[in-house]
């Protein structure tokens, strides 16, 4: 008799159950879906609340207290006829001496540079309102003061500053407003030092 030849052993790939559940799963898809629901899911995204804009500082305060006026003078002056000037040169006129002021000091009570001062001072001068004179005390430097026009418009101006004061008045009160004149008024020293300089004295 012949030998009986060896059976061949077959490999079976395992089932699609088998291969998605994996070890542990028990074979089925329950498994997958069970690791799937176990697993944490993205954290949701954080907000940043806005900031808080509501409550402006003092500067911007003081600021928008002064457009208010002056652009209730410019407004009262152009409707009385007068040369239109900016707000700048309106501040400009504010600042200088009746005697005359030089550039220099008018840059340093405004706050500007001398550039932005010499501009102010030649619109000016062309509209008639100043003039230059030599410093009697340097020979090297001139003076910038009212004309006769000059003159009057300042005039009209204090008077239109006044009433604008009235009006605030009427408006906010007028305990309020000689309260602010009053702060406004206290000497505030001089500017506090940068931090880890030293800092104003008392």
């Amino acid at each position: 008799m012949g030998t009986v030849p060896p059976r061949r052993r077959v490999h079976r790939l395992p089932g699609p159950a088998a291969r998605v559940g994996g070890p542990g799963s028990g074979g089925s898809l329950a498994g997958s879906r069970r690791a799937s629901r176990d697993r944490p899911g993205p954290e949701p995204e954080r907000t940043e609340e806005p900031m808080d804009h509501s409550r402006r500082n003092l500067p911007q305060l003081l600021g928008e207290g002064r457009r208010w006026f002056e652009e209730a003078l410019l407004a009262a002056l152009a409707a009385a006829g007068a040369v239109p000037v900016s707000p700048t040169q309106a501040q400009l006129f504010s600042v200088l001496d009746e005697e005359g002021t030089t550039v220099a000091e008018l840059a340093r009570r405004m706050g500007v540079t001398r550039q932005t001062a010499h501009q102010a001072v030649h619109g000016l001068v062309a509209a008639g309102l100043l003039e230059q004179t030599p410093d009697p005390a340097s020979a090297r430097q001139r003076l910038i003061r009212r004309t006769a026009e000059g003159t009057r418009v300042h005039a009209r101006a204090e008077e239109v500053l006044a009433a604008l004061e009235e009006r605030l008045a009427e408006r906010i009160g007028a305990e309020a407003v000689a309260a602010l004149r009053a702060a406004l008024e206290t000497p505030w020293g001089p500017p506090p030092a940068p931090d880890g300089g030293q800092g104003p004295a008392g």
